[in-house]
C-alpha cells in the first residue's frame, strides 16, 4: 500500500492542478474500446519485475498525462480533412492583460460570431488572513487546550488544539497549518516568514470574488473564554490582510462582474484576465486569419508531441525511454519527406520543428488540399501509437522478464484489469 500512496501522492502533488478538458470525457463506446485494450495487453503480457518502483511509478504516470494531452490536441482536430486544421482560433490584441480561447462550435462561421471589446478594471482576487509576526523558538501561547471557530457563508467549523510545553511559535503554527490543510474546507494554510525570520501563520481561500451582500469569504473567531481569546490575540490569525474582489470590466462599453478571472463570454470564448488596462485602453477579441490559426493548430500538435519526446529523453537512463523515443518518432519519420516539403522538420533529437513561412505558404497553395490530407494521415497514424502508450506505459519502463505466457493458449481474465494499465502499482511489481 505504501508504493500505491506514493503513486498517488506524485500523481496529486504534480497534476492536480491540470486544467480538465472536454476531450477528457468519453462516449461509452470509446470506454469500451479502451477497455478491450487493457484486456488483450492482459491476455498476452508476460510477468515481469521492476526495479526503483518509486522511479517507474512516476515515469509510467508522467507517461500517461502526457500522451493524455497529446490526444487530447489530437481529438480537438478531428473533422473534415481540409477542416481538421482550419479549426477556429480567438486572438487578443492585448494578450498580456486579456487572453482568449474559441471554444464554441466549429459549424459556425467566424461571420456569425461576434468579436467584441474588453477593458479591465479590477481584478478577481482571494481572502488572505495573516496572523501575527512571532519568534519561531519561542513559545508565546501557554500550553493547554484550545479551540476557535471558523466561519463561511454557508458553514461553521471548530477547530480544536492543544499546545505542550515543548513546542514552539513555529511548530503550533505548523500544527494549525495542517489543522485546516487536511479539513478540506476550500482554505490553504502555511507558515509564512518575513525579513526579520518571524513566522505568521497565513490562511488564503481559494475561491475569489465576493458577493455584494457579502462581507467575507470566511470569519475566524475565538471560541467563548478568556483563554481561547487570549491565545487569538497572539496568534493574530483572525486578522484579514487582503479582503475578497470580483473581477470588474467593460464588455462593449457595459460594466459586468465575475467571481473569478477566468469566464466564459456568449459560450464562445474563454477569457483570462492577467493584468487591469489604463481608463482609455482595452483589448479586441476576434478571431486570427485563417492560416496563422491553421499555423497554430499545426503548432499545438507538435509541442504535443514534442513533450512526450523530451519526456523519454528525461529519463534516458531508463531502456524503455528508447522504444518511447523510436516509437512516437517512427510516425513522424515515415513522413519525413511529406512533413519536410510542408515546412515541419525532425530533429536530430527526434523533437519537430516549424519552418512557419513554408507551413503558411503550404496552406495558401493551390494544392493546399494535399497538405492537409498528409497533416491528418500524420495525426491519425500519431494518434494510434499515442494510444498504445497511453493504455500500457509499463511498456516503455525498464523491467525484467520473468516468464512469458505459454503462447496459443492464453484466456482473458475481463475481472482484472492490468494493475499497470490502471496504475496500481503496489508491492506485487
Amino acid at each position: 500500500m505504501a508504493v500505491i500512496d506514493s503513486a498517488y501522492q506524485y500523481y496529486l502533488s504534480t497534476y492536480r492542478n491540470s486544467t480538465v478538458s472536454r476531450y477528457d470525457t468519453h462516449k461509452k463506446s470509446q470506454l469500451r474500446d479502451i477497455y478491450n485494450r487493457i484486456v488483450k495487453i492482459n491476455k498476452e503480457s508476460p510477468l515481469y519485475k521492476i526495479k526503483d518502483v518509486g522511479d517507474v511509478t512516476k515515469y509510467a504516470i508522467d507517461i500517461k498525462e502526457t500522451t493524455k494531452s497529446l490526444q487530447n490536441v489530437i481529438a480537438s482536430l478531428e473533422g473534415g480533412v481540409e477542416g481538421v486544421f482550419a479549426k477556429h482560433i480567438a486572438q487578443s490584441s492585448d494578450e498580456e492583460t486579456v487572453s482568449a480561447e474559441y471554444i464554441g462550435s466549429e459549424d459556425k462561421s467566424e461571420a456569425e460570431i461576434k468579436g467584441f471589446e474588453i477593458s479591465v478594471q479590477q481584478l478577481a482576487s482571494n481572502q488572505v488572513n495573516i496572523g501575527n509576526y512571532l519568534n519561531p523558538d519561542h513559545l508565546d501561547v501557554e500550553p493547554g487546550s484550545y479551540s476557535f471557530d471558523l466561519n463561511t457563508n454557508t458553514r461553521s467549523y471548530e477547530f480544536q488544539y492543544t499546545v505542550n510545553d515543548n513546542e514552539t511559535n513555529l511548530s503550533v503554527l505548523q500544527k494549525l497549518s495542517k489543522l485546516v490543510n487536511t479539513a478540506g474546507i476550500g482554505l490553504s494554510a502555511t507558515v509564512d516568514t518575513n525579513d526579520l525570520g518571524q513566522v505568521a501563520l497565513r490562511i488564503a481561500s481559494k475561491q475569489t470574488g465576493i458577493a455584494e451582500d457579502e462581507d467575507y469569504l470566511f470569519q475566524i473567531v475565538p471560541s467563548a473564554g478568556a483563554v481561547s481569546t487570549r491565545a487569538m490575540n497572539v496568534l493574530g490569525i483572525n486578522h484579514v490582510e487582503t479582503e475578497a474582489k470580483s473581477s470588474s470590466f467593460l464588455l462593449n462599453g457595459i460594466h459586468h462582474t465575475s467571481y473569478a478571472n477566468t469566464f466564459t463570454v456568449d459560450n464562445h470564448f474563454d477569457i483570462t484576465l492577467h493584468g487591469i488596462h489604463s481608463s482609455d485602453k482595452f483589448a479586441k477579441i476576434d478571431f486570427k486569419a485563417n492560416a496563422d490559426a491553421i499555423a497554430d493548430n499545426v503548432q499545438k500538435l507538435v509541442n504535443a508531441y514534442n513533450e512526450v519526446i523530451d519526456l523519454a529523453h528525461a529519463h534516458s537512463e531508463s531502456r524503455g525511454s528508447g522504444k518511447l523515443i523510436r516509437d512516437m518518432s517512427s510516425v513522424a519519420r515515415n513522413y519525413h519527406n511529406e512533413l519536410e516539403a510542408i515546412g515541419i522538420n525532425i530533429e536530430e533529437s527526434s523533437r519537430l520543428s516549424i519552418d512557419r513561412n513554408l507551413l503558411t505558404d503550404a496552406v495558401t497553395a493551390p494544392d493546399a488540399k494535399e497538405t492537409f490530407s498528409i497533416l491528418n494521415d500524420f495525426k491519425d497514424d500519431l494518434n494510434e501509437r499515442t494510444t498504445n502508450a497511453f493504455i500500457d506505459p509499463m511498456n516503455y519502463v525498464n523491467k525484467l522478464v520473468v516468464a512469458y505466457k505459454n503462447p496459443g493458449r492464453n484466456f482473458a481474465t475481463p475481472y482484472i484489469t492490468s494493475i499497470y494499465s490502471g496504475m496500481m502499482l503496489d508491492q506485487y511489481c
